[in-house]
């Protein structure tokens, strides 16, 4: 969605953050900008939490949010516009939307304690030391990863049912051991904490506030090994049919694509996914694209990137290049198959932001060649990857070589 502009009371749109405790909880300017407000957005549980006596008009979000807010800005513009948020606007909160939407300069944000900070202050948490898995229009799934021993993780939660359900994913994941506690109505009057162990954590009489979130001290159960975000997971920790890229050669890939936050690699090829699982489990907010034109390889994709915690992994299900047109441009490209093509590695390289990384990798002649002549025309360098693993043979033990790996690298 393009920008729209619009300039509302001269100022633009104020977005107050306001708590669970309504009015009482809010400072001098949050209070300014409400009274002196001639309509204010918001949320049926927001706009409750406002006095009586406010004079302006209250007029409900529109769902869906992102496509009816324009409309609904554009029908209020020129009067003096308050947006409500709960808590910080700009965490996960429509302060974010209306500036992507609007631009900096046209919003006003009036921040409130989030329920981060109130949360951490009550469990005695430093808030830096905290994992946020959000399961606000987002896969709980994300809960896979981010669950290791001893981390301390916060679920904003989507409602009454939410608790349950993170119970229920610690437990199938082995992490029923954690500790877990449910805070309710956060920083209001109403405010409860129900506490214990994801596999015995009883919910309280009438169930839980949609107004919550949910603590987690992570901890496995017995037996249970959890998975590092370090590239190089076990071929075992994938559903495929053989089409992998293995470990040792993995960890190396992933090693010269460089994941880092927020940057979006296309992985060409995906056979099981493994190279955009891990380049997104590697860096905060990495995201990957996976590229793969047999849709029951691309099933396994899905459910390899659900099972490991990047549900967020989006699987394209055709055949490269033609599968690249329109795509949003990359920071890294891995190309696990195809590099034989011309027009193919063509595509990449021309799709590949400034700066950004292709590694290509080989197995049959053919392919190996295509690369060594990419290589002396676009520059980068080239690697031969030979790994060999002791094997049983008789008594003693004896290397088993797998096939030798060539791998191209440039940066553009």
């Amino acid at each position: 969605m393009g920008r729209v502009e619009l300039v509302i009371a001269g100022v633009g749109v104020t977005v107050v953050g306001i708590g669970a405790d309504g009015w009482a909880g809010l400072a001098g300017p949050g209070r300014a900008a409400l009274r002196s407000a001639e309509v204010v957005i918001g949320g049926p549980r927001q706009l409750g939490l406002l006095p009586d006596n406010l004079v302006a008009e209250r007029v409900p979000l529109p769902t869906p949010l992102v496509e009816g807010l324009p409309g609904l800005l554009e029908t209020h513009a020129g009067r003096a516009v308050r947006v409500l948020a709960t808590g910080d606007p700009m965490h996960h909160g429509i302060g974010t939307t209306l500036v992507r939407l609007l631009g900096p300069a046209a919003v006003r944000v009036i921040s409130h304690p989030g329920s981060i900070p109130l949360a951490c202050a009550r469990l005695g948490w430093a808030v830096e030391d905290v994992e946020v898995v959000t399961a606000l229009g987002r896969p709980l799934d994300r809960l896979r990863s981010a669950a290791t021993n001893g981390v301390r993780v916060l679920v904003l939660s989507t409602g009454a049912e939410t608790p349950e359900a993170v119970c229920a994913l610690l437990r199938e994941i082995g992490f029923g051991s954690s500790e877990v506690s449910v805070l309710e109505q956060i920083g209001g009057p109403a405010e409860r904490r129900t506490s214990g162990r994801a596999n015995a954590l009883a919910e309280p009489a009438g169930g839980f506030d949609p107004l919550n979130l949910v603590a987690i001290t992570a901890g496995p159960d017995p037996g249970t090994v959890p998975l590092p975000r370090t590239p190089g997971l076990p071929d075992e920790a994938y559903q495929h049919d053989g089409q992998i890229t293995k470990r040792e050669v993995r960890a190396l890939t992933l090693a010269r694509l460089a994941p880092r936050p927020g940057e979006l690699l296309w992985d060409v090829g995906g056979g099981a996914g493994s190279i955009g699982i891990e380049w997104m489990r590697s860096a905060r907010g990495a995201l990957a694209i996976a590229v793969e034109q047999r849709s029951d390889r691309a099933a396994r994709i899905t459910a390899n990137a659900t099972a490991l915690g990047v549900p967020d992994l989006r699987v394209v299900v055709d055949r490269a290049p033609a599968a690249l047109a329109g795509l949003p441009a990359p920071d890294a490209i891995f190309v696990g198959g195809g590099g034989s093509d011309p027009a193919l590695l063509d595509a990449c390289w021309a799709a590949l932001r400034p700066g950004g990384r292709l590694v290509a990798n080989a197995v049959p002649l053919q392919t190996e060649t295509a690369l060594v002549a990419r290589c002396a025309q676009l520059g980068g360098d080239l690697v031969r990857l030979e790994i060999s693993h002791a094997v049983a043979l008789g008594r003693f033990s004896s290397w088993h070589a797998q096939h030798p790996v060539t791998q191209w690298t440039a940066t553009k």
